[in-house]
């Protein structure tokens, strides 16, 4: 459904995405992740037809995005993070028109929109005014919009952006349920999400793609196996670096809940430092109330890969 290229995209000579190669298949969620900065809105502005690449191709069902851009956009929905609407319109007018731009038959259009506002849950304010709705409301505005004209492939910058977390449960289910139907890139800060949703992932980090895999097999592959909690009351000790001299333990965060510390331990892969945490603290004679272990995350290979000193 997507195909790249070695595309590369240059602001003042300065690289913003260089030589990326990726395809997502027809059917398939992918997740596309990385730093503030990294190139992922100025990849999928690409892919939409907003802004050309320096150099390398970009193509969406088999066309071109420039040299073939109309047909190409027939195939997509396209929902950027802060969504462009028009504030003095109603909804229900707002997607009728919006429908009629993206080529819907005027026989449809009616058909079309009621079904994107069923499916967005828009039916309660379809009356109203943009420009009054809550942010939340604004997004599944914007998700209708890029959906009205039924298109294979949708790609989606941040839709959780700003929501509160009931909201961000409900546009979480609404995208799975668009995966049964729809292609689906799917950019997000909100990790959890990914790994409910994506059966893809890509990393990318100043510009270059630095891994494309599943979560389950980007989890296999990176260095830490999770972590350990230990809370506990330890006195005067030092007990982040006393903890930071176990074997096997590669860094030590500290937080405090009264007299209790809190200590989040991140490990090497293939070893479990629970033995050694409870010799310590029965040697230094620290009060245990929790010794855990957390299994990794795409939180872990994401700092793992983007942030490689900090692991």
């Amino acid at each position: 459904m997507i195909k790249v290229e070695n595309l590369t995209k240059r602001y003042a000579g300065q690289p913003a995405i260089r030589d990326l190669n990726f395809e997502v298949g027809k059917g398939e969620i992918m997740g596309f992740l990385g730093p503030n900065g990294a190139g992922k809105s100025t990849t999928m502005r690409i892919l939409s037809s907003f802004m050309p690449p320096t150099s390398g191709r970009a193509s969406i069902a088999g066309f071109d995005v420039f040299e073939q851009s109309l047909q190409a956009r027939a195939h997509l929905g396209y929902m950027p993070e802060n969504v462009p609407l028009y504030n003095d319109m109603r909804v229900t007018e707002y997607l009728d028109y919006r429908a009629a731009l993206k080529g819907v038959p005027h026989r449809r259009v009616a058909e079309r929109v009621g079904d994107v506002k069923e499916l967005c849950g828009l039916k309660e304010v379809e009356k109203k005014i943009i420009g009054a709705l809550s942010k939340g409301f604004r997004q599944r505005v914007g998700l209708a919009d890029a959906l009205v004209h039924e298109p294979d492939l949708l790609i989606l910058d941040e839709p959780t952006s700003g929501l509160d977390p009931n909201q961000i449960r409900q546009v979480r289910d609404l995208i799975k349920n668009l995966g049964k139907q729809h292609t689906i890139l799917l950019s997000t800060h909100i990790l959890p999400e990914v790994e409910m949703t994506c059966s893809r992932v890509i990393i990318i980090n100043r510009g270059r793609i630095e891994a494309c895999d599943t979560p389950e097999n980007l989890l296999g592959r990176i260095r830490t196996a999770g972590g350990v909690i230990v809370e506990a009351k330890i006195g005067s000790d030092d007990g982040a670096e006393e903890l930071r001299k176990i074997a096997g333990v590669r860094d030590v965060t500290e937080s405090v809940d009264g007299d209790w510390r809190i200590f989040a331990l991140r490990v090497e892969a293939n070893t479990d430092v629970r033995e050694e945490v409870y010799r310590l603290a029965s040697a230094r004679r620290w009060t245990l109330r929790e010794l855990s272990q957390r299994k990794a995350t795409l939180e872990d290979v994401f700092v793992e890969i983007t942030h490689p000193d900090e692991v």
